[in-house]
């Protein structure tokens, strides 16, 4: 079987390729056509950590994976990262291991994707401002994949600590090629945004209905078991936007608080969510209704992206004669 190592997968992985193969993969989804069970996973407690497992098949792009996962949220601000992942792929005729590869960059890239892919399709189209919460490894992808999809005049980050703000503020710059401005609050940068993406690990919402002006576009990637992202009225005011319903209200470690703890507690109904995120890419639902309404994309992170963004690097690699055979 081919293998893979972390730089190989960064190479090869194509952005922009990949935010129309997690197109492909959700309207699949949508449509019935791929196969997805919920996810699972074991709990470590004491760490307030989690090891998913996440298995997929994706018919359009020919892809058989199964992800492993682990989730460590009490290793943000370290050298480790919150999100460590492998993923195996198999020939989807006859089942055969026939690669291993890093996952976490493709798990933080194809999050930052489906995001990506959200703003496409959700954004007033004359969205001019962007805000980013959150200072780790998926503030940066949202960073580099939100803005090739929409042009921004003013780029916005904001973190729990200044210091690192400021320092990946720069660093953003630098490989953007633009401004990036380091906020002192999760306020300050939500003020006046047309778009936010919000990636933290956070217990507490960092997402607030007073701070959002009308039309703004919300993005929210971040999960901690301890808590959630997004609060109550935002969630309530939105129009909520889905990877899939099934994975959304699944119990935990499937389902997002975000949306869960609303509902149990009768601020909302299932039904509130309007849309998965395929129904917008086939046509099958409509998206924004006007200009003032706000709208939410709650993600948890589903496994026919990781295997529409697998199927991308393993072709890539086929083609440059990139990793490594190894006997199994």
């Amino acid at each position: 079987m081919l293998v893979l190592s972390q730089p190989e997968v960064k190479e090869l992985l194509d952005l922009d390729a990949l935010v129309e193969a997690v197109a492909a993969a959700m309207a699949d989804l949508s449509a019935g056509n791929a196969s997805m069970p919920a996810r699972s996973g074991a709990l470590v407690a004491e760490r307030s950590g989690l090891l998913a497992v996440m298995p997929a098949y994706v018919p359009a792009a020919q892809a058989l994976t199964t992800k492993l996962v682990s989730l460590f949220p009490m290793n943000e601000g370290s050298s480790t990262p919150t999100h460590q992942a492998l993923i195996a792929v198999f020939d989807h005729e006859d089942g055969r291991p026939v690669a291993l590869m890093d996952g976490t960059h493709i798990t933080a890239t194809r999050t930052a994707a489906g995001s990506a892919l959200s703003v496409r399709l959700l954004a007033r189209d004359d969205a001019a401002t962007l805000a980013i919460l959150g200072t780790g490894v998926q503030a940066r992808a949202h960073a580099h994949a939100v803005t090739r999809v929409t042009s921004f005049d003013e780029v916005r980050l904001a973190g729990r600590d200044a210091e690192r703000t400021a320092a990946v503020a720069a660093e953003l710059a630098h490989e953007l090629g633009r401004p990036v401005r380091a906020c002192s609050s999760h306020a300050e940068a939500l003020e006046g945004a047309d778009v936010v993406c919000a990636c933290t690990s956070s217990s507490g919402p960092v997402v607030c209905r007073e701070w959002l002006s009308a039309g703004t576009h919300v993005t929210s990637v971040g999960y901690d078991p301890r808590g959630r992202e997004v609060d109550d009225a935002t969630v309530v005011d939105a129009l909520v936007i889905v990877e899939s319903r099934t994975s959304a209200l699944a119990p935990a470690p499937a389902g997002t608080p975000d949306l869960v703890e609303p509902i149990s507690r009768g601020l909302i109904g299932p039904e509130h969510i309007h849309a998965e995120i395929g129904e917008l890419v086939a046509g099958t639902r409509p998206g924004r209704a006007d200009r003032d309404q706000v709208t939410l994309y709650k993600s948890v992170g589903v496994a026919v992206q990781d295997a529409a963004a697998a199927a991308l690097v393993l072709a890539a690699a086929r083609e440059s004669g990139a990793g490594r055979e190894v006997d199994i």
